[in-house]
């Protein structure tokens, strides 16, 4: 499903080359559990983002589902992002002035689907995630827990085949968290692959694959 290979990515920061990402290969079948590991800067965001469509790589291929999607313009990879790809960062990143609600619903609107449609997906996926009272409520008016749990909901509402998230339990205390984990591993055992960026190793753990990364390189994959 996810093949990586001899990716390279370097950013110019002031007079120096900072490289973040150097000759990383890797692959991920359907439905793998993945967390990526290492200290802060061995380029697990760089990786997550690349995988995730929200940069491109100086160097290297990457294909999805068959599909070289590092060589397609910003309006396919868009597409892509749109309809295979979930999103959860450990900031949550909803829209304040919108309900739980609509920002669930927004990427179904940013892809046009009516309305009526719109509002069955949402509601069921408001009542999946235990959101159902809360409908109407701003982020503002949520819990951390509450917050991370619309956020995936947001992501997944366009049913992707991949979930990237970035510590997505590094902003919740210790009993969110572990909610939220367990949510996004029930959608893993639905099928969906999980690929997490995490400074925890018992959240590492309790993934089926921990890959370490080292200045900008995998240095374990096991």
């Amino acid at each position: 499903m996810i093949s990586l290979q001899h990716i390279e990515r370097v950013f110019q920061v002031g007079d120096e080359e900072v490289h973040a990402l150097r000759d990383v290969s890797m692959t991920a079948a359907g439905g793998e559990y993945i967390a990526i590991m290492g200290p802060s800067g061995s380029g697990k965001s760089s990786l997550l983002n690349i995988l995730g469509l929200l940069d491109r790589p100086d160097s290297g291929s990457y294909e999805l589902d068959g599909v070289k999607v590092s060589e397609l313009d910003e309006k396919e990879q868009a597409r892509i992002r749109r309809h295979k790809i979930g999103f959860v960062f450990q900031f949550f990143h909803l829209v304040p002035r919108l309900t739980a609600f609509d920002n669930i619903a927004l990427p179904l609107m940013l892809a046009g689907m009516k309305q009526d449609e719109r509002q069955e997906r949402v509601t069921a996926a408001l009542a999946a995630f235990g959101l159902a009272n809360r409908a109407q409520h701003r982020p503002d008016q949520l819990s951390g827990g509450q917050r991370q749990r619309v956020a995936i909901a947001r992501a997944t509402i366009m049913q992707p085949s991949v979930i990237l998230a970035d510590e997505p339990t590094g902003n919740l205390d210790r009993n969110a968290g572990i909610e939220v984990v367990e949510i996004l591993e029930e959608l893993n055992h639905q099928g969906i692959t999980l690929i997490i960026v995490t400074h925890d190793p018992e959240l590492g753990k309790r993934a089926r694959r921990q890959i370490l990364m080292v200045d900008g390189r995998i240095e374990d994959d096991r």
